[in-house]
């Protein structure tokens, strides 16, 4: 009787090569070099946070090689930016490389621009099936995510050159939080880009990064919110730096799946469907981006509670914006309760992940701008 031997998998860490470890010590060396230079202006939970992403950012990194570079990229271009500050905010008014490349508004522009045109090489692309003009896009949005992350972390260090009590991780605002809404829905795709070997999708979902550049503009030079503001009370809290990226991963996520549901609509009939990934590909990734979105929203809306609970005393009010968004958790929840218990598939799930992002959309802005609340200060 003769058997069959398998080959035991080889263990994950004994896989791993000296680049992935040269990485790590790498990007370790950064977080105490962080904290050598500014841990007294931390508290626990902020020194936590630093050490506690610099073992996820490894993991990541493993997992992800191009991640890597983006970190690594990121990480010494912006501590050469601060360097180049000698703490001294004004040099970014007449500092060569700050006025124009790494000055946090200056960074944050370039991010702006390079979205744009990666939005309009994704669509060359996707016209004439160029494939040379798809990793042009892709390109470019690796550098806006770049540009943008450079421009949040420059950002982190002005808000202390102002005054160590103004100093704020630059989560706080809808200019702020905008341009992580950028970063975060663009690194989603190219990892889902990445992982499907296909760029046509970016015509479809940068797009919607292009929309949250526009109001980025907008409002910033209508409302001059890129003028950096102490924070007022109640965001006074190691709760935000949970609760909001944890939030944004979500609305990526529901993002990049109603862009995806918008193609395989246009996909299912005829239209662009021989340069579209096929109909079940764009099911699985809608579904995936949902599921994702699913898990952060949920995570962001029970730290969410726990943060009203220090701040106001109570976990629930039914403040209107608590209100919305569990309204957002209900609908996907409910989306995929019916494609995973009832099986649905089919345009009927596509519409509603596309309308999905339209309340999800009013749980954000709509609220701030024709709501009040506790979440006032997030008012337009």
């Amino acid at each position: 009787m003769s058997s069959v031997h398998t080959l035991p998998r080889p263990n994950f860490l004994v896989s791993l090569s000296i680049i992935d470890w040269l990485y790590t010590a790498l990007l370790w060396s950064g977080a105490f070099y962080a904290f050598n230079q500014y841990g007294q202006y931390m508290d626990s939970y902020e020194k936590s946070f630093l050490f506690g992403f610099a073992a996820i950012f490894s993991v990541m990194g493993w997992l992800w090689k191009p991640l890597r570079i983006l970190i690594v990229t990121t990480g010494v271009t912006s501590l050469l930016a601060i360097i180049d500050y000698h703490s001294d905010l004004s040099r970014a008014q007449h500092a060569f490389f700050l006025k124009y490349l790494f000055a946090s508004q200056s960074a944050i522009m370039w991010m702006s621009t390079l979205f744009v045109l990666a939005t309009l090489t994704y669509w060359l692309a996707l016209a004439t099936r160029s494939k040379f003009a798809g990793v042009v896009a892709s390109g470019l949005t690796w550098s806006a995510v770049a540009m943008g992350i450079i421009g949040l972390l420059v950002r982190w260090y002005e808000s202390y050159l102002i005054s160590p009590d103004v100093g704020h991780i630059p989560i706080s605002n809808l200019y702020e939080v905008f341009v992580l809404f950028s970063i975060i829905t663009a690194l989603l795709y190219l990892y889902y880009e990445a992982r499907y070997a296909n760029r046509t999708l970016g015509a479809f979902v940068l797009p919607i990064i292009t929309a949250a550049v526009g109001f980025l503009l907008w409002y910033a030079f209508d409302r001059h919110a890129q003028n950096i503001q102490p924070l007022v009370p109640a965001l006074q809290s190691y709760w935000m730096k949970l609760h909001v990226p944890a939030n944004f991963i979500g609305y990526g996520s529901f993002s990049l799946a109603a862009m995806v549901a918008v193609a395989w609509l246009l996909a299912s009939r005829g239209i662009l469907a021989s340069r579209l990934p096929s109909l079940d590909v764009l099911d699985d990734l809608m579904y995936k981006s949902i599921s994702v979105g699913f898990g952060f929203f949920t995570i962001a809306t029970i730290l969410g509670a726990l943060w009203a609970a220090e701040a106001w005393g109570g976990y629930w009010s039914w403040d209107p914006k608590e209100t919305w968004a569990l309204i957002v958790w209900l609908n996907y929840a409910a989306w995929l309760h019916i494609r995973l218990v009832k099986g649905l598939r089919g345009a009927f799930l596509a519409w509603w992940a596309v309308i999905g992002l339209f309340v999800t959309v009013f749980a954000f802005l709509g609220v701030n701008m024709f709501l009040s609340g506790l979440h006032s200060y997030g008012t337009l």
